[in-house]
């Protein structure tokens, strides 16, 4: 969920640099659309239509390969239903960030009898990091492209984001980058080249701790009046324990099963706080301290 609102809000606030990267072109009369697609609600990543050319260019941004339904089947879901809605032509591209030596990173194709279905590929760790460095919007995809210096190439993302102008940019894109590049870099090696202040302070990564509040209250208004408000609140409580549980694994790595049961018991405004300080931990050993701090 992370990496996906991180990546949306990229394509939405620079849809031409993702353009111009992807379908090697120069269109400026982009329109955002819906990505909640008709029929029974599916939900695409990102879904621009680029009116000049009458074409949609839909992405979908995926950490690893594994899906339910199957990725290709899910391609084609989504074909149909934004040919149906729109009837123009369709570019669709799957972009996975994480290297694997998955077979199903190199699938392209959704095939059933009667039908075949194609989409393009893109595995980010192929691909040349110099296209992705000279555009803000993309610079934090960068961090995951083919290098054979890795903290070399962090350091010249690290540069060019420095280098934008307005200020509001800067601290969006750091984030971003700061986010994506938790993928392959260890938290250290991020805090010696981008601001981790930018992180606490930014809208998109209050909107990632705040998403599953959010959630959690709206499933519990569904469900009626009687139930409203304390069933809100305590889904609520466990959607942000899930949404801190998998930060921390990005952060740590796997959490033992004695530390994940002293989460279990966190209030909700003790896994808010969690969720905005964990970005400091570098170790169990981190969590732990902070857990025996607030028990005290």
């Amino acid at each position: 969920m992370t990496y996906d609102n991180t990546l949306k809000y990229l394509v939405e606030q620079y849809p031409e640099d993702f353009t111009r990267y992807l379908l090697a072109s120069e269109v400026t009369d982009i329109q955002i659309l819906k990505t909640e697609l008709n029929q029974e609600p599916i939900r695409a990543d990102s879904v621009t239509f680029l009116q000049t050319a009458n074409q949609i260019l839909h992405l979908e941004f995926q950490t690893l390969p594994a899906s339910t339904p199957p990725l290709p089947l899910r391609m084609l879901d989504y074909w149909v239903r934004l040919y149906r809605q729109y009837n123009c032509d369709i570019e669709q591209v799957v972009i996975f960030l994480k290297p694997t030596t998955s077979e199903a990173v190199f699938v392209d194709q959704f095939t059933a009898r009667n039908t075949t279905h194609r989409y393009r590929v893109i595995r980010i760790w192929e691909q040349d990091p110099e296209p992705l460095l000279l555009s803000p919007g993309l610079l934090p995809l960068a961090t995951l492209a083919r290098t054979d210096s890795p903290q070399s190439l962090l350091q010249q993302v690290a540069v060019q984001v420095s280098m934008i102008e307005e200020a509001a940019t800067k601290q969006s894109i750091s984030v971003c980058t700061q986010l994506l590049a938790g993928l392959v870099f260890e938290p250290e090696l991020i805090r010696q080249f981008l601001r981790r202040e930018d992180m606490r302070e930014s809208a998109i990564y209050q909107e990632i701790l705040q998403e599953g509040l959010q959630e959690g209250i709206e499933q519990g208004l569904e469900q009626g009046l009687e139930q409203g408000l304390e069933q809100g609140l305590e889904q609520g409580r466990q959607s942000e324990l899930r949404l801190v549980i998998r930060l921390l694994t990005r952060r740590l790595g796997s959490i033992n099963s004695q530390l994940q049961s002293r989460l279990q018991e966190l209030s909700l405004a003790q896994l808010e706080n969690l969720g905005e300080v964990l970005l400091d931990f570098a170790s169990e050993a981190d969590l732990m301290n902070w857990l025996n701090t607030i028990e005290n």
